[in-house]
């Protein structure tokens, strides 16, 4: 289990560099000058140099390379050149907002697809599996910023029950809070349900055609019992590949949704850092992303390890 462990740390490791590399190469070849989109045309080339070197964006490329990633590894994410505060202090603000939408979505999302794909692998062919089936896949194929237009005129605007957008802060309190993440994090995981559960239906029932359920069952266990004793750990696998992919991609991917909400995550700095062109907000937000994702992927293969005994033998 040790090596395994090691493997898999190296592995994230090194993901991080190149991924730090391709997006600090990808922010170098963005056309435009920060310093001139700040100052206007009419700045001269004197004010505009000076801007540049207060900005850190003098020197050679690999020289501006190593300081942003030793200042990643040390917290010191650089300055923000819209904001004039620390990018870490901006990253940290709405941090505060996206990782609890993000939990709260994901939470939303497992605990409606795990009951609905086990009832619809349970029940497979039944009028019951059918209905779920179609369910699922028009949460696949209907946008969540449909979802989230829906929920707005429903429950904000004629039953009034939740509040059409924006966020309180956490200062208001716990409860202020969770209202106002609500109706984001249920048109985020009304989809991720959805796929969440036919993974799970589609993998319950793989497992229960081998041979150690069909040996379960002829030894007088119901299917229920083997379901639920035998087969869902044995389907959990493929589910937390999901589970993690869902976690990244709510995490990352909820700029429409914040924008529909006006929810301050980071989706929406990341979205006003582009079109303020402050391109070190924009690079030290994604190259965290992309840490979180690659830091679910590193947990996932450590899941996959506890579940599955075979993988700890194999390292």
């Amino acid at each position: 289990m040790l090596r395994y462990f090691l493997r898999r740390l190296l592995s994230l490791a090194v993901s991080l560099i190149a991924s730090s590399l391709v997006i600090f190469a990808v922010i170098e070849v963005v056309p435009g000058d920060p310093a001139s989109y700040m100052l206007g045309l009419n700045a001269s080339p004197e004010t505009v140099a000076a801007l540049r070197d207060t900005l850190g964006l003098e020197g050679s490329p690999p020289e501006r390379y190593l300081a942003w990633a030793g200042g990643m590894l040390t917290g010191d994410f650089g300055i923000s050149y819209t904001y004039k505060v620390p990018v870490a202090d901006l990253v940290a603000d709405r941090l505060a907002v996206s990782l609890p939408l993000t939990l709260y979505a994901l939470a939303l999302s497992t605990i409606i697809a795990l009951p609905v794909g086990l009832i619809a692998a349970a029940r497979r062919g039944t009028a019951t599996d059918l209905g779920i089936m179609g369910a699922t896949q028009l949460g696949i194929a209907v946008p969540n910023f449909w979802f989230a237009m829906l929920l707005v005129l429903l429950l904000a605007v004629r039953w009034q029950v939740f509040p059409a957008g924006g966020f309180p802060g956490w200062e208001a309190g716990l409860w202020p809070g969770l209202v106002a993440l609500t109706l984001p994090a249920v048109a985020l995981a009304l989809p991720q349900a959805s796929i969440l559960a036919r993974v799970l239906r589609s993998a319950l029932l793989e497992t229960l055609g081998q041979d150690y359920i069909r040996t379960a069952r002829a030894k007088g266990l119901s299917r229920r019992q083997a379901i639920l004793g035998h087969a869902f750990r044995n389907a959990l696998i493929p589910v937390l590949t999901i589970l993690g992919m869902q976690f990244s991609f709510l995490l990352a991917g909820a700029i429409i949704i914040e924008n529909v909400f006006y929810i301050p995550g980071l989706g929406r700095l990341i979205f006003q850092a582009i079109t303020q062109r402050d391109l070190i907000v924009v690079e030290s937000v994604v190259m965290l992303l992309v840490f979180a994702v690659i830091l679910v992927t590193f947990l996932v293969d450590l899941g996959y390890a506890a579940i599955d005994p075979r993988l700890r033998r194999r390292a």
